[in-house]
């Protein structure tokens, strides 16, 4: 999946065009508002997955304002504290979440306190290699959007190909299969009843979306759009708008079947 990744995101140097320059768009000032759009895909950890409560320990620690202490999160989450101790015990060594020691107070051993790592997945050399060719393509495309949604569209193709096609035949089962490899790749999607929209709550390249939404969102369009068109579907009626509500982007897959 890194020779995947890193070819897409090489690619986007590859195709700039001679367009005029297009000028600014709304997704910087989209990702500028703050609680707005997903959070970052720290999910997984070297293609393993959290379980669902493991998950959840992880998000309310992300959620607190400081470290917090597992009798909090016990309370926040309704679990036993020795239940939460192990899944921030795991979180640690799975390199999530630190822990140290909180100031004396009284007597006792002062309590663990946990807080999200600094050097979490979205932190990896895939992370900064996409950082450092955003900012190329920003600063050198005359139309930074249209070659990241180009360049997308490539990779999009190439992801669904490794994926394989989707077991049953329908537009609904097409988007359904292409939201589950927008899952694998770490975006966390949640589905509407019939496939047509998702909230896509992770981003496996937050910090660099922000920084540069034109390339990074453009080329998270053009990934679906072209895992649409590898599946025989439609990716024209795609549409991807960052950071539109709390916690999530929200991407429109396509209109449902009469």
């Amino acid at each position: 999946m890194e020779n995947r990744r890193s070819s897409g995101l090489a690619r986007l140097a590859r195709e700039r065009s001679a367009a005029p320059p297009s000028g600014s768009r709304s997704e910087a000032g989209a990702a500028g508002r703050d609680g707005y759009g997903p959070k970052p895909a720290t999910r997984r950890r070297e293609g393993r997955a959290l379980s669902p409560s493991r998950a959840a320990v992880l998000d309310a620690v992300h959620a607190a304002r400081e470290p917090v202490s597992p009798n909090r999160l016990s309370a926040a989450l309704g679990l036993h504290q020795n239940t939460v101790r192990e899944h921030l015990e795991a979180l640690v060594e799975r390199g999530l979440v630190t822990k140290r020691r909180a100031g004396p107070s009284g007597r006792g051993r002062p309590a663990w306190l946990y807080a999200p790592s600094p050097h979490a997945p979205a932190e990896s050399e895939y992370a900064g290699l996409a950082a450092t060719l955003a900012a190329h393509i920003a600063r050198t495309s005359s139309d930074p959007r249209r070659d990241a949604i180009t360049a997308g569209r490539s990779w999009g193709r190439e992801l669904a190909q490794e994926a394989g096609p989707p077991r049953e035949a329908g537009a609904e089962a097409v988007r359904r299969h292409v939201a589950a490899l927008l899952d694998r790749v770490g975006f966390a999607p949640r589905l509407d009843r019939r496939a047509t929209t998702a909230r896509l709550t992770q981003c496996p390249l937050l910090e660099t979306a922000k920084r540069f939404p034109e390339v990074v969102c453009g080329v998270h369009l053009g990934i679906v759009q072209g895992a649409l068109e590898e599946y025989g579907a439609d990716g024209t009626g795609v549409d991807l708008r960052p950071f539109s509500e709390p916690g999530a982007c929200r991407l429109v897959l396509g209109r449902s079947e009469p």
